[in-house]
C-alpha cells in the first residue's frame, strides 16, 4: 500500500467530518448538545467522503489489493501435483 495515497484519504476523511462538526458546534444549540452535533457531522461527512473522495479510496484500495497479490502468490493444483510427482520421483538416499 502506498503511504500517500493512506495518508491522503484518512487526512480527507477527517476533514469531512471535523469541518461540518466546527460549523455545527458555532450554533448555540449544538453546544449543548454536542452528542448531536458529532451525529449530524458524521452523516455529512459520511455523505461528502461518498461523493468526493471516490477516487483516493480507489487509489488507496488498489494499493491494498496490489499488496496484497504480491504477498500471498496463489498456489495452483499444478503446483502441487508437481511437488507430489517431485517427492515420488526423487531417489531416496
Amino acid at each position: 500500500m502506498k503511504p500517500r495515497s493512506a495518508l491522503v484519504y484518512s487526512v480527507l476523511r477527517l476533514l469531512a467530518f471535523l469541518v461540518p462538526f466546527g460549523v455545527l458546534m458555532l450554533f448555540p444549540i449544538m453546544r449543548d448538545y454536542y452528542w448531536l452535533a458529532a451525529i449530524f457531522a458524521a452523516l455529512i461527512g459520511l455523505s461528502l467522503s461518498m461523493l468526493f473522495l471516490r477516487r483516493p479510496l480507489e487509489d488507496m484500495a488498489a494499493s491494498m489489493a496490489e499488496r496484497r497479490a504480491r504477498a500471498t502468490a496463489p498456489v495452483t493444483d499444478e503446483d502441487v501435483e508437481d511437488a507430489a510427482a517431485d517427492a515420488v520421483d526423487s531417489p531416496k538416499d
